[in-house]
């Protein structure tokens, strides 16, 4: 597989239904979280953001487009590094969808297809069924990003618009 050209079209999307979202410290911080190999926490959300867009696109699926963005975005929202060990999040690949849903519910107002997506996104390691089309089309999504990431050492996409401070500023 290669890299994805990202689509002006779900580039935008994302940016828009995001803006809040790439605003938050908290989200700034996961450029300094490394997720696979060379890939920070960062840019595998918007990689999967990105292609879970694609995807439905791709196939011509009605998907509720915000809720597909915005729980990607914040799918690994955990704001640690999990590769430094600590007893606390030994048991990482398990329990870090529910760290990251209660960080993004701190933070964000969260729908329903939202919530599912952030605390399924790990099935079937986490035996919880997604409820929604939204949360199968984002699972899949993270795991093709995640095996991409560690096999090339790259995020599947990179989309440069989301790599400068203008747009990661607050409104």
């Amino acid at each position: 597989m290669k890299a994805i050209k990202a689509d002006p079209e779900i580039v935008n999307l994302i940016i828009l239904e995001g803006k809040d979202i790439f605003a938050s410290a908290n989200m700034q911080k996961e450029k300094i979280f490394p997720m696979h190999g060379g890939v920070s926490t960062f840019e595998h959300s918007i990689s999967v953001a990105y292609y879970a867009v694609y995807l439905a696109k791709k196939k011509n699926k009605k998907i509720d487009t915000r809720s597909v963005i915005r729980g990607a975005l914040l799918h690994d929202f955990f704001l640690y590094d999990w590769h430094v060990h600590a007893k606390w999040h030994k048991l990482h690949g398990f329990r870090h969808a529910r760290w990251a849903y209660l960080n993004a519910k701190k933070e964000f107002e969260l729908n329903k297809i939202e919530e599912d997506i952030i605390l399924k996104h790990m099935f079937p390691v986490n035996l919880r069924l997604p409820k929604y089309r939204e949360s199968i089309l984002v699972d899949w999504a993270d795991k093709v990003c995640a095996h991409y990431e560690i096999h090339h050492n790259a995020p599947l996409i990179y989309i440069e618009e989301l790599d400068t401070k203008p747009i990661l500023k607050a409104a």
